[in-house]
């Protein structure tokens, strides 16, 4: 009996440890393994602990470097507040939301923080949700 016992314990703490190590290495991997374009830098350092690497944060704003994502017109909104803005001036950043490939909706985002440029209440829902199949398909 007791080996049956120590037997399934000690399968488990394999399981676990092996659980650990799999999970560390995948999200090392999801670090590293994005496509940089000339709009998205993969970080130089990821260190693997992140439960989503820094690249997709809009809490960490990791660069205080602007990007542009051809949507310099949207500047003229900077400071209106969410809840303000028209029908037409909500479809100018629909329009940029929905070109921008998904992987370039974090850093979009987080240009828009940079710049002072507050997301329509409207898009708010959508851009999330663009934001979070990318991070479920990594």
């Amino acid at each position: 009996m007791w080996y049956l016992v120590s037997g399934i314990v000690i399968l488990g703490i394999i399981a676990a440890i092996t659980g650990f190590f799999d999970n560390r290495r995948r999200r090392s991997s999801a670090c590293n393994e994005t496509e940089a374009t000339d709009h998205t830098a993969v970080p130089a350092e990821c260190c693997g602990r992140h439960e989503v690497c820094e690249r997709d944060s809009l809490l960490t704003a990791a660069s205080k470097t602007i990007e542009y994502y051809d949507d310099e017109e949207l500047d003229v909104y900077r400071g209106t507040e969410p809840d303000r803005y028209n029908k037409t001036e909500v479809e100018e950043f629909r329009e940029v939301l929905y070109t921008l490939r998904e992987a370039e909706v974090a850093g979009w985002l987080r240009s828009l923080q940079l710049r002072g440029v507050n997301l329509p209440e409207e898009l708010k829902d959508e851009a999330l949700l663009i934001m979070e199949e990318q991070r479920n398909a990594l």
